[in-house]
């Protein structure tokens, strides 16, 4: 591994990699599609703000999420009911 990525915590580079990896798919999945499903330049920009906002919804609710698990990560009986801690 070169000198200046031993720095960085393993977790950061996974979460990178998640990240890039995400990104990677909404843009081909969704972000293009939904460009080339219109014809004129208004529905295109249409079109690519409705994705663009859905894509900030979904990073929204995973960011919350996740904070809602690491708020309750010490005892998770109360949020899982099928846990026992």
């Amino acid at each position: 591994m070169p000198d200046f990525l031993s720095d960085i915590p393993n977790n950061a580079l996974f979460f990178g990699a998640a990240f890039l990896i995400s990104l990677v798919a909404f843009v081909f999945l969704i972000f293009i599609p939904a460009l080339k499903s219109f014809g004129r330049w208004p529905e295109k920009m249409a079109a690519g703000f409705l994705s663009l906002f859905i894509f900030g919804a979904l990073v929204t609710v995973g960011v919350v999420g996740g904070m809602a698990y690491v708020f309750f990560s010490s005892d998770v009986s109360g949020i899982l009911p099928w846990a026992t801690g």
